[in-house]
């Protein structure tokens, strides 16, 4: 019995280090987005972080059309960031963990 604890122990270590490197991964993963036929252009990690934008200057004369432009670009590179971020942390997830009878967590 406390073999089979010990090696679930050790299984859902190796999950959490798949996890963990994964995250470090995922800093790596770069998702770009452009609006405004490609006027601005924003580049985000997987793990949802800011990285780059860049605006052409024809955007600078009016505020409120390039805040929109911004809000759009972020929101869809954060969107595609954050699908990519859960689907391959469920990967590591899944791969590390032990099987346990009626606990398939990651179907």
């Amino acid at each position: 019995m406390f073999g089979d604890l010990s090696n679930m122990m050790g299984k859902l270590k190796e999950a959490q280090e798949k996890v963990e490197e994964t995250k470090k991964r995922l800093h790596t993963v770069l998702v770009d987005e452009s609006v405004a036929n490609g006027q601005l252009k924003v580049t985000v990690t997987a793990n949802r972080e800011i990285k780059s934008i860049d605006i052409d200057n024809s955007l600078l004369a009016d505020k409120e059309e390039l805040e929109d432009y911004l809000i759009l670009a972020l929101n869809k590179a954060l969107e595609r960031a954050n699908t990519i971020n859960e689907q391959e942390l469920a990967i590591a997830a899944k791969q590390g963990m032990p099987n346990i009878p009626g606990m398939d967590m990651f179907k």
